[in-house]
């Protein structure tokens, strides 16, 4: 158990200083961010260092001058699952979309998405961002549905996809981010093509992989996009609007 708990703490330290190394494009849209293509939430910290009980998860309060808040709360930063998988459902207005939540790869991520849902943070949200050319998400998780949005505190990255090829394929669930290295909040992308290497860094947090209702997304990504920039015609809003109505995550295995 300790060799597992020390090999944990080497890759997830691992992970940060690449993370730390990597240079981001940042491109200022009104008030919200875009980086390399795949915009997201904004401000502050997060640290995963391994103790005997778990990993101990750190989450910095947000800056509000940097977007919107919604203030729920902040997430346990102890006695973190960090085994298994926990099960999210998401039912929306174009069917039910359900994913798995990594807790061994990703289990300060997956605590706080967790923590989220169980305040129905994600209940009743459009996803704001539909992209389809170069990189292929749905972005969701925006209380205020414009890219501006998350909660009252930030973390940073873990589980990083830097020897994967693609780092993104399909069906993954990835973390939206700025180019402030505590930077994750609430927003996530779905994957519903493979992303090509070279196209998106290996920049944003890996937390889990859809299980069911990847169809659907592909259905509402073929409707297209309101392109936000005319010059940017594969980004923007979804035509097919996205709207999660519930948003819930199974409880831990003890």
């Amino acid at each position: 158990m300790a060799r597992r708990a020390a090999a944990a703490k080497r890759r997830r330290q691992t992970q940060a200083a690449v993370g730390a190394g990597l240079a981001l494009l940042l491109v200022v849209v009104g008030v919200g961010f875009l980086i390399a293509n795949l915009g997201g939430d904004d401000d502050k910290k997060t640290d995963t260092a391994t103790e005997a009980s778990g990993p101990q998860c750190t989450y910095q309060k947000a800056d509000s001058s940097t977007g919107q808040v919604k203030d729920v709360g902040t997430p346990p930063t102890t006695n973190i699952p960090e085994t298994g998988t926990r099960t999210v459902t998401m039912t929306t207005n174009i069917g039910q979309v359900d994913f798995s939540l990594d807790q061994a790869s990703a289990p300060c991520t997956s605590n706080s998405f967790a923590f989220l849902a169980g305040k129905k943070f994600y209940d009743k949200t459009s996803c704001h961002r539909l992209t389809t050319a170069g990189i292929f998400v749905l972005q969701c998780g925006d209380p205020f549905a414009d890219g501006t949005g998350g909660p009252a505190y930030r973390y940073g990255t873990e589980n990083l996809p830097t020897n994967q090829h693609p780092p993104y394929p399909a069906g993954t669930i990835a973390m939206a981010k700025s180019s402030e290295a505590i930077s994750v909040g609430s927003q996530f992308f779905i994957v519903y093509k493979d992303i090509p290497d070279g196209s998106l860094g290996a920049d944003y947090t890996v937390v889990g992989k859809v299980t069911k209702g990847l169809d659907l997304i592909v259905k509402a990504a073929e409707k297209g996009v309101t392109p936000a920039d005319p010059s940017n015609p594969g980004d923007g809003k979804p035509k097919q609007a996205v709207t999660i109505n519930t948003l819930t995550v199974s409880p831990a295995a003890s």
